[in-house]
């Protein structure tokens, strides 16, 4: 079971990117999905996570500007930035909560790298 993130890139202040997450493997169900991010010195934090019923938690940092969403049927999750800031600059990461034949288990992707500059 793995998580493939894409998306990132290097955009101007003020403009948008949608970050993508496939789960894939053999996978019973899939729980909450969430990206978080670091940047270089940081801590990494929690940007937005979504259950499966579609409850969600978005960081203070991310709320009005980033909207996560999710394709139950495809296993994936998403992430609208906009109006991204410098300070948006980071690696992001995706993680879920996957269940598989044998076992439940918290996975995390490889990150997607997100640069916002002028």
């Amino acid at each position: 079971v793995q998580l493939q993130a894409s998306g990132g890139g290097l955009v101007r202040p003020g403009e948008s990117l949608r970050l993508s997450c496939a789960a894939s493997g053999q996978i019973e169900s899939v729980d909450t999905m969430a990206w978080y991010r670091q940047a270089p010195g940081n801590l990494c934090e929690l940007v937005a996570s979504m259950t499966a019923s579609g409850s969600t938690d978005v960081s203070d940092d991310a709320k009005g500007r980033f909207t996560i969403s999710r394709d139950n049927a495809l296993n994936m999750v998403y992430l609208q930035m906009d109006s991204l800031k410098p300070e948006d600059t980071a690696m992001y990461y995706c993680n879920a909560d996957v269940a598989t034949p044998w076992v439940k288990k918290n996975i995390w992707g490889q990150g997607t790298q997100v640069t916002v500059s002028s």
